[in-house]
């Protein structure tokens, strides 16, 4: 059973940057691919973007592109969102999740294990 805990969320001005963290532990972290996703008040819950598990593979949403990166440490168990350039449309809970697939899926329902949520709220 793999368990997921996001860190690094939290209020920043718009044009400003955060970093997410998810450290995993319970399986083998570098055959999982992973995945970002947000959910902003009153929305479902979108994707952000997936790395597969070496590393080597990454998708972005429209919205990410350009501002965000995400990147993993297999050695360290924990895969990361650097999000830069932050609109006050990016505010939401930020969730990582794993699948035991080597496609990055983009749809939450392709995804096996999910953490509690980081929240991120950016201001004007």
């Amino acid at each position: 059973q793999v368990q997921l805990l996001e860190s690094g969320g939290g209020f920043v001005q718009a044009g400003g940057s955060l970093r997410l963290s998810c450290a995993a532990s319970g399986g083998t972290f570098s055959s999982y691919t992973m995945g970002w996703f947000r959910q902003a008040p009153g929305k479902e819950r979108v994707f952000v973007a997936g790395i597969s598990g070496p590393g080597d593979n990454t998708n972005y949403a429209e919205s990410a592109q350009a501002r965000f990166i995400i990147s993993r440490d297999n050695a360290k168990n924990t895969v990361y969102l650097q999000m830069d350039s932050l609109k006050p449309e990016d505010t939401a809970v930020y969730y990582c999740a794993g699948r035991k697939r080597s496609r990055i899926g983009i749809f939450g329902s392709e995804y096996n294990y999910w953490g509690q949520g980081t929240q991120v709220t950016v201001s004007l």
